[in-house]
């Protein structure tokens, strides 16, 4: 187990490096690995805050190499040492960088300038605004995109920085002009030289814990060791700050006795929570329900999303935003005009009467979630369920048992046969003929092969006209979206 100190020390160090120079003396800056999600989006932020903005990754991909093409924002293809030749005046590392990488080792050798991706957002974007930052095993990328597109609509301009893209104006970033910050706070470890939590850097004058299971088994050794983060996190709220913790959730409700600052709740337990929601009614456009806060209706609510976890979501969200002084009527608005985020049960298309699901779900919860989600909004249609478990943690022999469970709801089950990998362990990995076998004990059919390729024949024979084909992975999965419509199509 890691000590506290190492979560709280902001000098923890395995390689030295200068100081940080002032903000005003960096204008050329050069991010490593710039096609990631999150890396690409700080790109974004850079460029739209006026710096020069280059960098360089293994390959470019779509969405995010088109992305950084209309930014104007050069990018090289493979890594090289020549690469950062003109020195940069700042190089952000990206955490997929090893010690031996060959451009972070060159910045490190040469005494160049260096951030984590936490550590540039902290610096130059959040500063001394009001970081709102969202944490928890599950609904990070969800809570902190809705929170954004509220406090936009309610003309707060805020920053922000969210780990997908919102299909409100197509965005994952803006600086803004706000003294706001809204940014989804990542429990993943920061870099190769600084094995703190990303949310130990953000510094939040409000923050959310959405819920708290064990997650990234390939970088915490046990659910201790998962546990002890948050309760840094939930630490690192001043006293004058807020922690908004979820009452479902029995691991989050355990934070509140380690804080020191101001508890709000919120949940689906009306008798519990500060914050919760009743006279819901679900519909294949949503949800509709009454908010109350504090014992009392403050009004009646359009959540376009589906499933109980986007509506703890939205509580989460409504919780922040009347203690940050938005009335009623602007979160109901900003609620009523979210049209959700990509790769968040985002329908790719349809064709011969079947509707192709995209979505980024690979924790078994978070699976169970997407599933269950996906037969509320469909009722009348079967799930097929189509998923790769292609994370470093996905494919943990603890996860098992939860990937059995998750799918129980569905019709018919496809999994990827994971690749092992030059650091996974025969006996951590994920046997995936068990999870097959369980998931026929629960009453449904389940098949697996390597890859799209294989895939595809087995999900074309079964599928029939009044399906949906739910796809998840946090990876491309090899184009199976398109491919599964292309197929479809033409059969």
């Amino acid at each position: 187990m890691r000590n506290l100190s190492e979560f709280s020390d902001s000098h923890l160090r395995i390689f030295d490096r200068p100081d940080v120079p002032d903000t005003a003396s960096i204008r050329d800056v050069y991010l490593v690995g710039i096609c990631g999600t999150g890396m690409g989006s700080l790109a974004g932020l850079f460029h739209e805050a006026g710096f020069e903005v280059r960098g360089s990754d293994a390959a470019t991909w779509p969405p995010m190499s088109d992305r950084l093409e209309a930014l104007g924002i050069p990018v090289k293809e493979g890594f090289d040492a020549d690469n950062l030749r003109p020195v940069p005046d700042l190089t952000v590392v990206g955490n997929a960088c090893t010690p031996t990488h060959v451009e972070a080792a060159f910045a490190r050798d040469q005494g160049l300038v260096q951030m984590s991706l936490s550590e540039a957002v902290a610096h130059f974007f959040i500063q001394d605004r009001r970081s709102l930052v969202v944490a928890g095993t599950h609904g990070k990328t969800t809570t902190t995109s809705l929170m954004a597109h509220v406090f936009r609509s309610a003309g707060r301009d805020p920053g922000f920085l969210v780990g997908g893209v919102m299909n409100n104006g197509n965005q994952s970033y803006a600086v803004g002009s706000g003294p706001h910050f809204i940014i989804e706070g990542d429990e993943y470890d920061t870099a190769y030289f600084d094995k703190r939590p990303k949310f130990m850097h953000y510094r939040p004058s409000t923050a959310i814990v959405t819920s708290v299971e064990f997650d990234h088994a390939d970088i915490y050794q046990s659910m201790d060791d998962y546990r002890e983060a948050f309760g840094a996190f939930a630490q690192s709220v001043p006293e004058n700050g807020l922690l908004v913790l979820c009452t479902d959730d029995e691991e989050v409700r355990k934070l509140e006795s380690q804080a020191s600052c101001r508890i709000k709740t919120y949940g689906l337990d009306s008798g519990r929570a500060d914050v919760s929601a009743v006279r819901v009614k679900t519909g294949s456009d949503g949800q509709r329900f009454d908010l109350v806060s504090d014992g009392t209706i403050q009004g009646r609510l359009w959540l376009p999303l589906s499933g109980k976890h986007n509506l703890q979501n939205a509580l989460a969200v409504a919780t922040v935003a009347l203690d940050e002084g938005l009335t009623i009527e602007e979160i109901a608005a900003g609620f009523g005009s979210f049209q959700g985020i990509q790769r968040r049960q985002q329908i790719r298309g349809k064709e011969a009467g079947v509707i192709v699901v995209d979505d980024f779900a690979h924790h078994p919860t978070a699976v169970k979630a997407t599933v269950q989600s996906a037969c509320e909004r469909w009722p009348d249609r079967r799930v097929v369920a189509v998923f790769e478990p292609r994370s470093n943690s996905s494919r943990r022999k603890v996860f098992e048992k939860g990937y059995a469970d998750a799918f129980s709801q569905a019709g018919a089950v496809f999994l990827s046969r994971p690749p092992f990998r030059h650091n996974d362990r025969k006996e951590d990995f994920m046997d995936i003929n068990a999870v097959i076998d369980q998931i026929r004990l629960h009453g449904a059919s389940a098949a697996a092969a390597e890859g799209a390729d294989n895939l595809l024949p087995l999900i074309l024979e079964e599928l029939k006209p009044g399906d949906v084909a739910l796809v998840m992975s946090n990876g491309g999965f090899g184009g199976i979206h398109e491919r599964l419509l292309t197929a479809l199509k033409n059969r």
